[in-house]
């Protein structure tokens, strides 16, 4: 629902104005001046604020200015008893969007809210668009992510079908955003649907909407994400997870381009590109009667396969420098570096979680040590290190490779422990500091002391 809020001195102009608009079914809030006006557009959502000049103590441009600097700012009507040319080129320059004259034509101002609405609706899709551009780069060289990069390019330009396999957080949802910021759809609405986070009976409506008065506490119409979407992509997380009755609907809407919100006889009628994203083994979920085949072959007719981060170890570095940047550029701090041995963690870790994990493996580091330039193994997660001592058994060919493993990897858990004091770690070994250099320098561990 549209969030009107009204500033004006005079309860009958607040009254009026807030009745007549509520009629029109906005949701309206009122302020007697500029103060509170302001205290209130910085704790909550305001898409249209009509704005009277004459206030006592701030008047309505001083408000004005002061609103230009909030981060959702609404757009703004001023309105006045006392309009001028002066006063309307003034407000124009400050950013309003249209000037009122009291008194005031409702019908008129009916008209310029509704242009209003619209006007910060369009505003806040040019914003969505714009980060949702910044936010499909993918990076990585290694060979699978190269390929999968020329796949997308191959595949964006067309309207056929997408259904991304991966394990989760390898990516998918960036791959998702990659195949509709290369498409022909990159100027509208990519909308995203995790259908694993939405309970089941809320599923529907969050899909397909619904009218007013269409279940016990609909109070208003509510614009479900297919129609959000018309003209764009919808993206369908985790589609594994969807209900069976879910999946009926959705194959419905597939087949006919159309659907039915809730509580509506007439259906709608959307031109949607659908990108899909699973985790599991949709042919396995088909076999046990979770999933509708049917529905697996409309969403399979362009698979991509996300592979996971231990199989593309080599794009590590550069996505953890990615991230420090990412990360130092949003927490206002300098770009911070990676030492060799700190790379050779990330690198040697398995990234159970993924890309995702890695990044907030970083993300982590970057507030947690806000001065230190020179990022080192000390500075990771101990769970990084620590699970290098409990490596598959199969990655080793013989018992050699397994002992000179393991030595390394306490070696360096006790160097760790003692801030790389070679001397006290070479105690606390029992061993002699000489023979600790050289186990140190067989094992190819660094010294530094």
């Amino acid at each position: 629902m549209i969030q009107i809020l009204v500033v004006d001195d005079e309860p009958s102009i607040r009254e009026t104005l807030g009745g007549v608009l509520e009629d029109e079914g906005y949701q309206v809030t009122s302020a007697g001046d500029g103060e509170s006006g302001l205290m209130l557009m910085r704790e909550q959502h305001f898409d249209v604020l009509l704005l009277d000049v004459w206030l006592p103590t701030m008047d309505g441009l001083d408000v004005l200015r002061h609103v230009k600097d909030l981060e959702d700012r609404p757009e703004v009507v001023i309105i006045s008893g006392h309009g001028t040319v002066e006063t309307a080129v003034r407000a124009t320059k400050l950013g309003a969007f249209d000037f009122l004259e009291k008194p005031l034509s409702l019908d008129k101002t009916l008209i310029v809210v509704k242009n209003a609405a619209e006007a910060r609706k369009l505003r806040a899709e040019n914003q969505e668009l714009k980060r949702q551009m910044s936010k499909a780069e993918i990076v990585g060289d290694s060979i699978p992510m190269k390929a999968l990069r020329q796949q997308i390019g191959l595949m964006a330009p067309t309207n056929g079908r997408v259904l991304i396999y991966g394990e989760s957080g390898t990516g998918k949802e960036l791959v998702a955003r990659a195949i509709h910021a290369q498409s022909e759809r990159k100027d509208e609405m990519f909308v995203e649907v995790n259908c694993a986070a939405i309970p089941e009976d809320l599923i529907e409506s969050e899909l397909f909407g619904y009218c007013k008065g269409a279940f016990p506490g609909a109070s208003s119409e509510k614009e479900g994400k297919l129609r959000k979407a018309d003209g764009g992509t919808l993206f369908l997380d985790e589609v594994g997870d969807m209900s069976l009755k879910t999946q009926s609907k959705v194959l419905r809407m597939l087949d006919e381009g159309r659907f039915a919100p809730v509580g509506m006889e007439q259906p709608i009628t959307v031109d949607v590109r659908v990108i899909a994203a699973t985790n599991k083994d949709l042919e396995e979920e088909i076999g046990r009667g979770n999933f509708r085949e049917d529905l697996f072959y409309r969403l399979n007719v362009i698979p991509f396969v996300v592979p996971p981060l231990r199989e593309r170890k080599e794009d590590i570095p550069g996505l953890a420098r990615h991230f420090l940047r990412e990360f130092s550029s949003q927490y206002s701090r300098r770009t911070k570096e990676l030492t060799d041995e700190t790379l050779e963690v990330l690198m040697r870790y398995s990234w159970p979680g993924n890309v995702r994990e890695l990044r907030n493996v970083i993300e982590r580091v970057v507030i947690m040590h806000p001065t230190v330039q020179r990022l080192e193994r000390k500075h990771l997660p101990s769970v990084l290190y620590r699970q290098n001592t409990r490596r598959s058994l199969g990655e080793f060919t013989t018992l050699q490779q397994a002992r000179a493993a393991y030595e390394r990897d306490y070696i360096l858990k006790k160097l760790d422990d003692n801030n790389g004091n070679v001397s006290r770690t070479a105690e606390v070994l029992g061993l002699e500091r000489s023979h600790l250099y050289r186990k140190m320098k067989t094992l190819g561990i660094a010294v530094k002391e």
